[in-house]
């Protein structure tokens, strides 16, 4: 950064530390020994289209930058059949998408965009969701990229009481933070705060709680 820019009060944009995702597989691991829950298979990239760019053309952009099949027919059919895979399939492996991961689209009720990944395997599912971030990034979405969202669900050595919730990683931060929703708009807070506890030592947690942004109506399973 230059004087000038000092002086402005300018500032370079941090560069996101896409390697902190590669902790997630530990942390599933403690996730499973400590409280029997597991990561699901499923995950998301969530990110804001950028302004003055119309949804069908931002679609096809992305579609064609991952290397996936474009469905101009409107988020809101992708939205409706998130479940259903819609990517290349990959032939050295068998398996679809960016790096061999089933890959859709979708929307939110609140506008934001999602590329939503499926791999039963903990490390495969993280370095497609690390892939899928990269080739964003380098290809100038950064600054629309917001977040990437893991489930977690009960496992078979879960008790009666485990509740399922969401392990999300803030793009722009590196940090990971738990959301438990529960109900329309509602939070456990208590649960949110043991998985902290439990986590703390396998994944960099997002310190500040003011950045713990609740992801209502987020599309990942």
């Amino acid at each position: 950064m230059g004087l000038l820019d000092s002086l402005l009060g300018r500032t370079k944009p941090v560069r996101p530390n896409l390697d902190a995702l590669f902790s997630l597989p530990s942390a599933a691991v403690t996730l499973e020994t400590s409280a029997g829950l597991v990561l699901s298979g499923r995950a998301g990239v969530c990110w804001m289209p950028p302004a003055g760019q119309s949804a069908a053309d931002v679609q096809r952009e992305i579609s064609q930058l991952l290397d996936i099949p474009d469905d101009s027919a409107g988020l809101g059919q992708a939205t409706a059949e998130a479940g259903q895979p819609s990517a290349a399939r990959d032939q050295s492996t068998g398996k679809t998408g960016p790096g061999a991961g089933l890959l859709t689209q979708a929307e939110d009720s609140y506008g934001y965009r999602w590329l939503l990944l499926e791999d039963s395997d903990v490390e495969d599912l993280v370095n497609r969701v690390h892939l899928v971030n990269s080739l964003l990034a380098e290809n100038g979405w950064g600054p629309q990229l917001l977040c990437s969202v893991f489930g977690v669900v009960p496992g078979s050595g879960a008790d009666s009481t485990a509740k399922p919730f969401y392990l999300v990683y803030l793009f722009k931060r590196g940090t990971f933070y738990p959301f438990a929703p529960v109900g329309k708009e509602r939070r456990d807070n208590e649960l949110e705060l043991r998985v902290r506890s439990l986590l703390g030592s396998d994944l960099p947690v997002e310190p500040d709680l003011s950045r713990w942004f609740p992801l209502w109506d987020l599309p990942v399973r």
